[in-house]
């Protein structure tokens, strides 16, 4: 199950610390760009939580970039909960949101190392941009949007 939940709860903060460890574990801090749990209760983020039989598996944040675009920040699902679907229900949610409130684009960045998220990612169609927003160009980084067709 999937719902807009708060950030500040142990399950969803041990998710955010085992995401940050799994990028620092691969990428230097400067090219790790990461949400801390302040930015992530601002009013212009949408945050999830998925569970499976109550347990936090995974998360996302859709964070307004107020030029009618929106990023996707903070995609993570536990290692023991791989396999299950969670990135992919994740992904279809945040989608349905981002045309609900109209967005014209929908943007990420992700790191080069990451061979599973960039899947996922191409997989929903995708594509590879420059650099964009407040992020510089940085070789270990990949920049991704999707266009969103507006009825």
């Amino acid at each position: 199950m999937i719902a807009i939940e708060s950030p500040r709860q142990d399950g969803v903060i041990r998710l955010l610390e085992m995401s940050d460890a799994f990028a620092e574990s691969l990428y230097p801090a400067e090219s790790n760009h990461m949400l801390d749990l302040s930015s992530l209760e601002k009013p212009e983020v949408t945050f999830w939580v998925a569970r499976i039989a109550g347990d936090i598996v995974g998360c996302c944040a859709l964070v307004g970039a107020g030029d009618g675009s929106a990023e996707i920040k903070r995609m993570f699902v536990d290692p023991a909960a791989r396999g299950q679907s969670v990135a992919r229900k994740l992904m279809e949610t945040v989608e349905a949101t981002a045309i609900e409130k109209r967005f014209d684009a929908i943007r990420l960045e992700t790191g080069i190392y990451q061979p599973e998220a960039i899947g996922l990612y191409k997989k929903f169609g995708y594509t590879e941009i420059p650099a964009f927003g407040s992020y510089l160009p940085d070789p270990l980084s990949l920049f991704m949007e999707k266009r969103l067709n507006q009825a």
